[in-house]
Formats: structure tokens, sequence, C-alpha cells
């Protein structure tokens, strides 16, 4: 793994997650999860990212998938926090609008060091494949808490569950590309007046 990476790992009486991530990837997963349409979510994350992923996890799959699926996305956001150790050089925001078909999905991203966050997307069905859908909200509030980030997803002319899903994973990995990206025109700088974030 390069210089940019973390590994995290997270055991709890509910759950037990590995993370291994590099920000200077080439988007290849490894994702041994116990939920079918989160892995393929972020799988599509990762590619669009180009970020490299790998995660083990296991939970109280017998309770039902909110303990998992959040935890999951509680460790990816420690993961990116710590890969981005002091943020020097890197663009810091980052946003896409991101069309899935029918659905168009809009994200805005800020490795601010602090914790924000805004969800405008309506599900129609209790579940997409084998996950809660109201759990697609859990899982990047839980990302933004940990990774400190401002987040901002909005999902617009969207009919089909798993298109608006898929559209905020997919614009979530291009926001998130774009704003770990290291910035050519900063000197190595912290992208803030504060001189730290």
């Amino acid at each position: 793994m390069n210089t940019r990476s973390a590994q995290i790992t997270r055991k709890t009486n509910e759950t037990d997650i590995d993370i291994r991530l590099a920000l200077d990837g080439a988007g290849s997963s490894t994702l041994m999860i116990p939920t079918g349409f989160l892995s393929h979510m972020l799988t599509a994350f990762t590619k669009n990212a180009r970020f490299d992923l790998n995660i083990t996890a296991t939970g109280d799959m017998n309770v039902d998938d909110h303990h998992t699926v959040e935890d999951i996305g509680i460790v990816l956001g420690q993961a990116i926090g710590t890969a981005l150790a002091d943020k020097k050089g890197i663009t810091r925001y980052g946003f896409f609008i991101l069309p899935m078909d029918e659905a168009l999905a809009t994200v805005a991203i800020d490795f601010s060091g602090r914790y924000a966050f805004r969800f405008d997307c309506a599900f129609t069905r209790e579940r997409i494949g084998d996950l809660s859908s109201e759990l697609v909200y859990d899982f990047w509030d839980a990302f933004a808490q940990n990774a400190r980030a401002n987040v901002y997803i909005k999902v617009e002319n969207g009919r089909n569950d798993h298109h608006k899903a898929e559209a905020i994973f997919k614009a979530m990995g291009r926001a998130c590309r774009m704003a770990v990206a290291k910035d050519s025109e900063s000197r190595g700088e912290i992208p803030s007046t504060k001189g730290s974030l």
C-alpha cells in the first residue's frame, strides 16, 4: 500500500469490520460483506473514486442489516480521514452531478475537518435488493461524521430506487476523487486560511 493509505479495524459486539484503503489506486475492490446490494454500490463507488478498497465485514445480520451497514460507513470514513493525514496539497472540495438513467444525483463534499450532512432523496421501496433503503442515508451520514467532512446529497427525477442509490454512490466516488486529488498549484500547502483542517 502507498503512503496515502490506511487500514482500520473496528470490532464491537455487533460487527467486525476491517478496511484497507489506498487513495491513489486503480479503482479495484475486494469486498467480503454480507449485503450484496451494498457490495454492488461500493464497487461502483470505488471504481469512480479510483481508490483501491478491501473490506471484510461480518455482523449481526440475524437482527437486521443496520449495524453492519452503518459500521462499514463509519470505518470507511475513518479510513479516508486517516489516509488524508494533514491534508496538505489536496484539492479539498469535490462535487459531481451524475445521471443514472432517469435519476440525477448531485453530491458535494468538503474534507473540512468538520461534520455536516444533508440528504435529499426519497425512496419508495423498503428494500433495494437485500439492503434496507433507509440505510443509504445512515451509511453516508456515518461516513461524513467519521471522515469529518461536509457531505451534501440530492437526487432529482428518479423513478427507480436502484438507479437513485447507484447514482448517489457513483457521484460520491467522483466527488471524492476530485476532493482528494493533489492540487499541483498548492505547493503542498494545507487548503485553508486557518493553516489546518
